[in-house]
């Protein structure tokens, strides 16, 4: 895991936040979460508003249009930083950012409701989640044997990535419009009649909170909301991770927490938002979505900005990406992929499989921090 000192690469100028008083840091961190939780609002109020009006299920919306806003600051910062000269931190924060998602988002968010389990999304989406990762280990430990330290993802490699996030999007599509669409919640395959899921007690108000206004609207309050999550989602871990440095907080805990967690904001908020306004499907959309993005829109369009080392120099990175980042999240999403098995034969994720995934991710940060 890199040193916090790769927060430099960020969205909102880093001199913005550097030299303030450390009492307007926390006034900031304050402001942007409780910005960062109105957005979300406006984001899957919107998302969920045009799902119902268009006929998607919201899980389909939740894995390509608000998966691709929330996986954004992921790409901004990892594609500033490949351009900036640390190129090591774009694959770290897309691995990290997958782990995030799948242990911290997708955990919690399974231990709080029963979220639905959507056969026709995780047959396929799910899938390509699993390959996209297993891909990405295959070349980070398949270039590492072939050329030992000096192991980089090229260009080419990039460029390879970014076709498949192309196929990935207009499969989806396909995909979106072959699905059997119509009663929000847990959807079989085609032909046979949806289950009724009325998980967290949605109602059609519920589902439809912007009766009288149209796409253009829903899709101005979704992209406002998607600005909001993702700048005060910024200035809060800026902020926090100034304040933490200035009262000693070592900087591998800083860049194992806040700065890894951070990037993954817009998906957590939006994720356990979805679930307070009777949305669930987006969380386990958005999750899979984001995970898929992370290795073919983070991690490859910073390979075509820069060269991505495998190997890191300095503070025992080698150690911590090769032995603990990349098993942890194959390990991870190897759980789930068995959770996604049992869930589509009874139509819901049960709350106890959030609590391993959650385990896992503590267990992971503990363990960064030590080989730190």
């Amino acid at each position: 895991m890199p040193s916090a000192a790769p927060l430099l690469a960020t969205l909102l100028p880093h001199h913005w936040f550097v030299d303030l008083d450390t009492v307007w840091l926390i006034l900031i961190a304050v402001a942007g979460m409780a910005a960062v939780i109105k957005g979300a609002d406006w984001l899957v109020e919107g998302a969920a508003g045009i799902a119902k009006k268009l006929g998607m299920p919201e899980v389909v919306v939740g894995a390509t249009i608000v998966s691709l806003g929330t996986t954004s600051p992921e790409m901004a910062v990892s594609v500033l930083a490949a351009f900036g000269g640390d190129a090591g931190l774009a694959l770290g924060n897309g691995v990290g950012s997958i782990i995030a998602d799948t242990g911290l988002i997708f955990g919690a968010g399974c231990m709080i409701a029963a979220l639905p389990a959507d056969r026709f999304v995780l047959s396929r989406q799910g899938w390509v989640q699993f390959g996209s990762a297993v891909l990405l280990a295959a070349i980070c430990y398949g270039l590492w044997i072939g050329q030992g330290d000096a192991a980089t993802i090229t260009r080419p490699v990039g460029v390879v990535l970014t076709l498949l996030l192309v196929a990935y999007l207009v499969i989806s599509v396909k995909w979106a419009k072959a699905h059997p669409s119509g009663t929000p919640g847990v959807v079989d395959e085609p032909g046979q009649p949806p289950k009724a899921a009325d998980i967290l007690g949605t109602d059609e108000a519920t589902l439809d909170r912007h009766p009288g206004h149209g796409l253009p609207y829903l899709a101005a309050l979704g992209l406002i909301g998607l600005a909001i999550v993702i700048g005060a989602g910024d200035a809060l871990v800026q902020s926090v991770s100034i304040t933490a440095e200035r009262v000693g907080v070592p900087d591998a805990v800083i860049a194992s927490t806040i700065v890894a967690l951070g990037t993954s904001l817009p998906e957590l908020v939006t994720g356990l938002t979805a679930i307070r306004k009777g949305h669930p499907e987006l969380l386990v959309g958005n999750v899979i979505g984001a995970d898929i993005l992370n290795v073919l829109f983070v991690i490859g369009f910073s390979a075509l900005a820069a060269d991505l080392p495998i190997i890191e120099t300095g503070a025992n990175y080698p150690a911590v990406f090769l032995q603990l980042t990349i098993p942890t999240m194959l390990v991870m999403l190897l759980y789930m992929r068995g959770c996604i098995f049992a869930a589509t034969a009874k139509g819901a994720f049960s709350r106890w499989m959030g609590a391993p995934l959650v385990v896992m991710y503590v267990a992971y940060l503990l363990a960064s921090y030590a080989m730190s």
